[in-house]
């Protein structure tokens, strides 16, 4: 009698798992249907499995060129983040300084302003006073910082011994050289967590490099999917199929990313949570 509760416990949490997989089968499913179906039905075909549609939106959007764009915008995204997010936090949680609080508190302040409360003033300034339209850099500049990665750094920099850094500078050794040889050795599982968290957002964003990019051969794949929804799909052969073909090969490095380090990523979330 007493295995039952843990019987019940396992059924449904694999119950669970189907609910929360079936969408991905089912786009999945869908991109390598031959004709539309959206019924209930058409999630379990017996046949009619084909890759046409994959060619069918290559050929009319550079899948491969669009995922460059959306690798280069990512990766400046997540290079500024770890770059920036391990100074400010190491600077806010290991060194004294006046205003030191103030500023943590305006760091966790800018997370509760909607980014689109900001895409005018950032427009102007990006577009029309530093000229980054059809630029990397124009897309990448407004993420480069991100507060959670600063909020996550900083706690994970308050939990090291203070003896460490103490026994550092005796021997000379700079901040720079004590952030770089000291710290960041000891907050490897905050790094994975900071690229794990920010990497989703950069990779689905579709307002701001659709605003600043007119240029389609520096578009990210999420643009450019929106684009042929709105303008190609409907003269394609099945374009339910072939937005669902857009929708796999723009959520396979994503659900790739997260299987690969899913270990990783759920130790460290939680000893940051316990930590913090």
């Amino acid at each position: 009698m007493r295995r039952w509760p843990n019987v019940v416990r396992y059924f449904l949490l694999f119950l669970g798992a189907l609910i929360f997989l079936f969408p991905f089968y089912y786009m999945l499913i869908g991109s390598l249907q031959s004709s539309p179906d959206t019924s209930v039905k058409g999630a379990f075909p017996t046949s009619g499995l084909t890759l046409d549609n994959y060619k069918d939106i290559n050929e009319r959007v550079d899948l491969l060129g669009s995922l460059v764009n959306s690798g280069i915008f990512t990766g400046g995204v997540l290079l500024g983040t770890v770059v920036f997010g391990t100074v400010a936090g190491y600077a806010l949680a290991r060194l004294q300084w006046r205003g030191r609080g103030v500023l943590f508190a305006l760091v966790l302040l800018v997370q509760v302003i909607p980014f689109q409360l900001l895409l005018i003033p950032l427009y102007v300034l990006i577009v029309r006073g530093y000229g980054l339209a059809d630029n990397y850099l124009g897309m990448i500049l407004p993420f480069a910082i991100n507060t959670t990665a600063v909020f996550v750094f900083r706690q994970f920099f308050l939990q090291l011994p203070d003896d460490l850094f103490a026994a550092a500078r005796l021997d000379g050794a700079g901040e720079v050289r004590i952030l770089w040889s000291v710290a960041l050795p000891l907050v490897r599982p905050a790094l994975l967590t900071a690229v794990l968290l920010t990497f989703i957002g950069p990779w689905n964003e579709f307002l701001w490099p659709f605003l600043v990019t007119k240029d389609a051969d520096l578009q990210p794949l999420a643009v450019s999917l929106a684009n042929y929804i709105s303008n190609v799909s409907a003269r394609a052969a099945n374009p339910f199929g072939a937005i669902l073909a857009g929708a796999c090969v723009l959520a396979a490095p994503a659900v790739a990313l997260f299987i690969a380090f899913q270990r990783q990523f759920i130790s460290s979330d939680i000893g940051s949570g316990v930590k913090g």
